[in-house]
């Protein structure tokens, strides 16, 4: 019996310990958002968080994951502490990138979005004032469609609105 928490909540699933993480949120706990791209960890779709870092679950078993904290995209909103207030009730169920993601109209097909906001969301946390040299080299996601030039956009956006929060919440 393998043992996962995934978006606050704890499964016991009847599992082997070397099926991918991929597979097991996918398939064992119906969260499809979750998308299978490449495989072998190169294309960024299967983007998870484990204990807030971005993690490819294609490659990665999930006796690797036991004992953290998996967020998936459909946990994201639920995990995360919005940086923006006066929110609507419909935008208040979405943060702030992925509020920016649909301000930028960034996708096209969408196939690769969901890992592409939870890679921004992890360099976001960890880094909060990311240069462009730190966004790029954390985006590694493939996006067959070409929308890195509106990802780029809205991250650097997204940073200044934040800046701009903190700076406004700093002087109240």
């Amino acid at each position: 019996m393998i043992e996962l928490t995934i978006n606050g909540q704890q499964h016991s699933l009847d599992i082997e310990p070397e099926m991918p993480l991929l597979w097991a949120l996918r398939n064992e706990l119906g969260l499809t958002g979750t998308k299978f791209g490449c495989g072998i960890a190169a294309c960024g779709a299967c983007t998870v968080h484990v204990d807030g870092r971005a993690v490819r679950s294609c490659v990665t078993p999930v006796s690797a994951v036991q004992n953290t904290n998996v967020t998936t995209i459909e946990g994201l909103a639920h995990s995360a502490t919005s940086h923006s207030a006066g929110q609507s009730s419909v935008s208040a169920a979405r943060t702030d990138v992925q509020n920016a993601w649909i301000e930028h109209q960034i996708p096209q097909c969408g196939y690769c979005q969901s890992g592409m906001i939870m890679a921004v969301s992890a360099l976001l946390d960890s880094q909060p004032d990311a240069n462009e040299e730190a966004i790029k080299n954390s985006l590694s996601n493939v996006c067959r469609c070409g929308t890195y030039p509106r990802i780029s956009r809205a991250v650097r956006d997204l940073i200044a609105a934040r800046q701009t929060s903190r700076s406004q919440e700093e002087t109240v």
